[in-house]
């Protein structure tokens, strides 16, 4: 297998998917932000100076989807038609759990934005809550579904 953003010549370029079927397509992504239990218990409450962390970072994961291809110089811009973005927490990190699922129908896929997405949303309470913990750290980033397309169906556990 060839890199595909790369032509004949090694130079990068965008994948031309003009000859693609249009199909129906899906990706999840997901991470987490591990934090201390004092921030982890301000956040969970409803206590943090800067407001509803969850919310805003929910938010901000969905805006991210949509800007995908301005940030990733080869990625297609494309026509999303659905992004959910979960933000769970998760005692046992302690911390927040964190899964962007994101949906087109096109001729290419939506594993990007969804990636985009889970960073983003990880991203936005890191920056609401780093005045109380300058330890936190993001982790575990990958694609756990993608379906759609002539690959077909890809999962992960």
């Amino acid at each position: 297998m060839a890199l595909t953003h790369f032509d004949g010549d090694g130079h990068a370029h965008m994948v031309d998917v003009s000859d693609k079927a249009v199909t129906a397509r899906i990706a999840t992504a997901e991470n987490y932000i591990q934090m201390q239990v004092e921030t982890f218990d301000i956040i969970t409450e409803g206590r943090a100076k800067k407001g509803d962390v969850l919310g805003v970072a929910r938010l901000a994961g969905i805006m991210a989807a949509k800007k995908t291809s301005d940030l990733i110089p080869l990625c297609h811009p494309l026509p999303i038609t659905s992004v959910s973005v979960d933000l769970v927490p998760d005692a046992s990190l302690p911390g927040i759990r964190i899964t962007a699922t994101v949906k087109t129908t096109g001729q290419t896929g939506v594993e990007m934005e969804a990636l985009t997405a889970a960073s983003v949303a990880a991203l936005t309470v890191y920056d609401m809550s780093k005045a109380v913990d300058k330890t936190m750290e993001i982790g575990g980033l990958r694609v756990t579904l993608k379906d759609g397309g002539k690959s077909g169906r890809h999962t992960l556990p």
